[in-house]
């Protein structure tokens, strides 16, 4: 007979706290959360065990996952630069200086890059039919409000997205934003396409952080799970760090476990071998 579930990560900490990123982390490439994830979400629920989502998304595109889920805590949107409840009421708020956005979209578009704001609800765009428009809009399930300029939107602006597929502009625009910047903002690649530009207190090692004092869990107790280069700094604070089989030498080196890939249920995989465990095994 099967023995009673711990709760507890490979060295023997209890995990009370699971953080996850969402795309290349919770669900597959095709954007779907499977009956896996959410079967693994609900066992985590039924053991105790908190459970959070962190995302480059904006909180209207993480709205499809709450039902599912069955989330009631804060939910990271934009890598921490706006925390939502559940019903996307704001918790806290963290927006690009007004006199930075202007220069960061130049920088971005100087090395190739189409850019996009995040500014409140709304998704601003100059071109619908450009770069990952479509896609962006079907994963986060609404449209962007088209605009002819960017003018007069410096204020309230959660995040500046710059696009490209040539993987090396983006990768110098990355470069250049940070060098230029500095700790101005939070510059990060969420997909290999992206440049995501926000506040410096928005990112996932800060999401850790936050979640931490919400809900009076110590650091060593958390066990945070992602894919991209991004989730690195809350690997470093996390107790448990899990990486996803398809992420980079770079990002598996940064955590202390790998699963499996999204597509092949890595973060349920990685729920049933480094969260909960039977005792029996």
């Amino acid at each position: 007979m099967l023995g009673s579930t711990s709760v507890c990560s490979m060295s023997g900490r209890r995990i009370r706290l699971v953080l996850s990123d969402v795309d290349g982390t919770l669900i597959t490439h095709g954007k779907v959360l499977t009956e896996r994830s959410i079967e693994a979400v609900r066992r985590l629920h039924e053991a105790g065990v908190h459970f959070a989502i962190t995302s480059g998304r904006p909180p209207r595109g993480m709205a499809m996952l709450i039902e599912p889920l069955r989330l009631t805590g804060p939910i990271a949107a934009f890598n921490g630069g706006v925390i939502v409840q559940p019903d996307l009421h704001v918790l806290e708020q963290w927006c690009v200086a007004a006199d930075v956005v202007q220069p960061t979209i130049a920088l971005l578009e100087s090395f190739g890059l189409t850019t996009w704001l995040y500014r409140g609800s709304e998704w601003y765009v100059r071109d619908p039919t450009g770069t990952h428009v479509d896609s962006e809009s079907s994963t986060v399930q609404f449209a962007p409000t088209v605009v002819g300029s960017y003018d007069g939107l410096d204020e309230d602006v959660a995040k500046i997205v710059g696009v490209s597929d040539d993987h090396d502009a983006v990768a110098a625009a990355l470069a250049g934003e940070r060098g230029r910047f500095g700790d101005q903002v939070s510059a990060s690649s969420s997909q290999a396409y992206y440049v995501d530009v926000t506040h410096p207190r928005a990112n996932k090692g800060d999401v850790l952080r936050f979640l931490s004092e919400h809900y009076d869990i110590p650091r060593e107790e958390i066990a945070a799970i992602g894919d991209m280069p991004n989730d690195v700094l809350m690997f470093a604070l996390a107790g448990t760090s899990i990486a996803m089989g398809q992420s980079s030498g770079e990002v598996q080196r940064a955590a202390r476990h790998v699963t499996a890939a999204n597509d092949d249920d890595g973060f349920a995989a990685a729920v049933d071998r480094f969260v909960l465990r039977d005792q029996s095994v």
